[in-house]
């Protein structure tokens, strides 16, 4: 990837490290470790915070509140992490954002009071916003374009495969230790993660140093990140990913084991089915940019995707008499092919400027985020009219009725597919 000559008065600096070596790969290995960094916090706070509540003193309704300004904060973060990214490298954003990450763990570890919890997720999502992207950035610049796909599938494989084994190793860890000494150890990891980071993480060409105004700086920010808002198909993709993704992240945080247990599945096997999403997610991603770049086409395996996700979820929900090792089958194929949801980010990509793709990521990754939230919501809001409507509780009946906003979300990642135009560059080699 070439850097941005305007940005240099015309003149790209010389590129002092080899994209693809040793060094690329240790410097996309660091950005990777922070994705898992931030994904096993993300899953521990949802296991510890009863312990949390109880230790603090906290209701429920505050408890809820830590989450959706955590929420909040990364939305809002989320739309200028990318843009920091394009203008100023990884090496000015990411020790700074792995730092307040370990400050915000830190924080939270040792917080005695509603104010000190709700202060740690604000510095949490204030340095967790350049973290999944600021990998996929990295893969890009250290790969090239024509592996930011593959390198981008790889970063989810890692994030996913975090998803699926660190619920375990969480409540193991909490049967040896208390939270806060389990969270003040994370942050001891980070502290060395922030060394490693400060010393190792660089981009393969040296970006200039700002000769700007702080004003002018965020004037330029928000004008980049506006040149690529014009771009009427980065809002296509994200769209799409968005629907795609959004169901995904609604049945493996929550929906799923309580789909399969109406079902008559047991708790422990429906909790299976919640870890054979990700696992089915991690295997994808390994595959899908992959095949995407073989056979030179974006379009063709979103639409493929779409197709299998939106069947096994129908299938999920509407066959009766549904054994365990059909419905366990059905959640790895579900996450399987919504791993093609990776392909909005490289759909993307492929219609801005190199120097623009850490800011087309995070928009992409914002609305997949704002969706996800909204569809990891409206089931149970569903089930509530529904039992006001009469439906048995546990019933397949109300299940299917709580369903039909994610069945909905996949049919428009497919429709939204069926229309979208190809992107793949011509002139990329896989």
């Amino acid at each position: 990837m070439s850097a941005n000559p305007a940005a240099t008065g015309g003149v790209a600096p010389s590129r002092t490290h080899v994209l693809g070596g040793p060094m690329a790969w240790w410097v996309w290995t660091l950005s990777v470790i922070f994705v898992v960094y931030l994904f096993s916090f993300q899953t521990g706070y949802s296991i510890v915070n009863p312990n949390v509540q109880k230790d603090v003193g906290l209701s429920i309704g505050q408890v809820s509140t830590i989450a959706a300004v955590y929420t909040w904060a990364f939305a809002i973060c989320q739309f200028f992490g990318g843009a920091l990214l394009d203008k100023l490298g990884a090496r000015a954003v990411l020790p700074i954002s792995i730092a307040l990450v370990t400050l915000g763990i830190f924080v939270f570890a040792n917080a005695n009071s509603y104010g000190m919890l709700l202060l740690s997720q604000v510095i949490i999502a204030l340095g967790s916003c350049t973290g999944f992207v600021g990998a996929g950035y990295i893969g890009g610049q250290w790969f090239g374009m024509a592996k930011f796909s593959f390198m981008f599938g790889l970063v989810q494989v890692f994030a996913a495969l975090t998803s699926a084994f660190s619920v375990g190793l969480i409540f193991k860890a909490l049967g040896m230790t208390d939270w806060r000494t389990l969270f003040n150890g994370t942050a001891i990891f980070g502290i060395v993660l922030f060394v490693l980071g400060l010393m190792y993480i660089k981009n393969p060409t040296p970006v200039p140093r700002m000769q700007e105004s702080l004003g002018t700086f965020f004037g330029n920010v928000l004008k980049g990140m506006a040149e690529v808002a014009k771009i009427g198909h980065v809002w296509v993709s994200a769209l799409q990913g968005a629907f795609s993704f959004g169901a995904m992240l609604a049945l493996g945080v929550v929906w799923m084991p309580k789909l399969l247990q109406v079902h008559g599945i047991a708790e422990g096997t429906s909790n299976l089915g919640a870890a054979l999403l990700w696992l089915g997610l991690a295997a994808g991603s390994a595959v899908i940019p992959w095949w995407s770049d073989h056979i030179k086409r974006r379009k063709t395996p979103i639409i493929l995707g779409a197709i299998v996700q939106l069947a096994a979820l129908l299938a999920l929900v509407y066959m009766t008499n549904l054994s365990a090792g059909v419905a366990l089958t059905l959640c790895f194929l579900f996450g399987y092919a919504n791993a093609a949801h990776m392909l909005a980010f490289s759909t993307a990509a492929d219609v801005v400027q190199p120097h623009q793709i850490g800011t087309s990521a995070a928009i992409v990754n914002g609305i997949m985020f704002i969706l996800g939230g909204v569809l990891i919501s409206r089931p149970g809001m569903r089930i509530g009219m529904g039992l006001e409507a009469g439906l048995e509780p546990r019933s397949l009946e109300l299940a299917q009725y709580a369903s039909l906003p994610l069945l909905i979300a996949c049919g428009l990642a497919l429709l939204i597919a069926l229309f979208m135009k190809e992107t793949y560059p011509r002139g990329n080699a896989p």
